[in-house]
């Protein structure tokens, strides 16, 4: 009887160890912390996903700046994305490299700075958030190991930086972002316009009025196109977009013009339109294509 309470007791520890090492471990997410901002007189919350070994780890790790759409906040990709599980199951079958993924609140700010000055927040991010987010956590702040990416408006404001900071971003991912032409601003139905762009470019502008200083230095494909190649190729770009997305044919010029000036970068065009679930299945690769970025070659 004492021999058989022995087996029992081993195999029932034997099977303990088995299930811990198959066990995912699992990322530490903060939902709401706060950085105090200057330039916007105002604290702007983010939520930061730090991998499960953060705590127990000496290192420091590389950081992915992932940005909101319009009409969502910092909470957006954890919520709706899940970025918390993806990042998670990447890390652990090494799809991608141990890292820190930092979603700030871009409210309704297209990341960049309004026309009037009043909302400056492209200089808060680089200039205040980005500095006290790698103060603050065990990141490597160094461009080789910074990444960045967004969907729709986070898509807008992640080509911005990569385009404007080319020194600061080793590899930018885009998701349905909000490229546009200067046909659809200037043909823009004026409500959308004025909900959302005017604010940002300049209120009470119709048709051609709207293709303004303020447009031209945050038009994506404006530029993509006044920038010299070799400036461009200091940032690896991984461009992603539904066949059935309304932003479509803005990234589809973009791949146009980039490859027009032999600027490599990859370009996806998958099944789905503009939501979550487009997103959610494509987060991954995007991932993993700034990871490979952190690595030497």
């Amino acid at each position: 009887m004492k021999t058989f309470s022995i087996s029992i007791t081993a195999i029932l520890l034997l099977f303990s160890i088995v299930q811990t090492a198959g066990a995912q471990a699992t990322g530490k997410v903060l939902e709401q912390k706060t950085v105090k901002s200057s330039i916007l007189a105002r604290d702007v919350k983010y939520t930061i996903y730090l991998p499960a070994d953060y705590e127990t780890s000496e290192r420091t790790y590389p950081v992915v700046y992932l940005l909101h759409g319009y009409t969502d906040d910092n909470t957006g990709w954890l919520q709706f994305g899940e970025i918390n599980r993806y990042a998670d199951k990447a890390i652990a079958d090494g799809t991608i490299p141990p890292m820190i993924i930092v979603m700030p609140n871009g409210d309704s700010s297209f990341y960049i700075n309004s026309y009037d000055g009043k909302e400056k927040y492209e200089d808060f991010f680089i200039k205040e958030f980005m500095p006290a987010i790698e103060k603050t956590y065990h990141i490597k702040a160094e461009k080789k190991y910074r990444g960045i990416a967004g969907l729709s408006m986070g898509g807008f404001g992640t080509l911005i930086y990569a385009l404007k900071y080319p020194d600061l971003f080793a590899a930018a991912a885009p998701f349905s972002a909000a490229v546009w032409d200067d046909a659809t601003i200037a043909n823009m139905p004026d409500a959308s316009y004025d909900n959302a762009l005017a604010p940002l470019f300049g209120k009470g502008l119709k048709g051609k009025e709207r293709l303004s200083q303020a447009w031209y230095s945050n038009s994506i494909l404006k530029l993509v196109a006044d920038k010299p190649a070799d400036e461009l190729k200091k940032v690896k770009y991984w461009i992603d977009c539904g066949d059935d997305d309304f932003l479509s044919k803005g990234n589809c010029l973009l791949h146009i013009a980039l490859s027009e000036k032999m600027v490599p970068h990859e370009f996806r065009v998958r099944d789905g339109a503009h939501n979550w679930t487009y997103w959610r299945t494509g987060i991954t690769d995007a991932l993993h294509f700034i990871g490979d970025s952190f690595h030497q070659k």
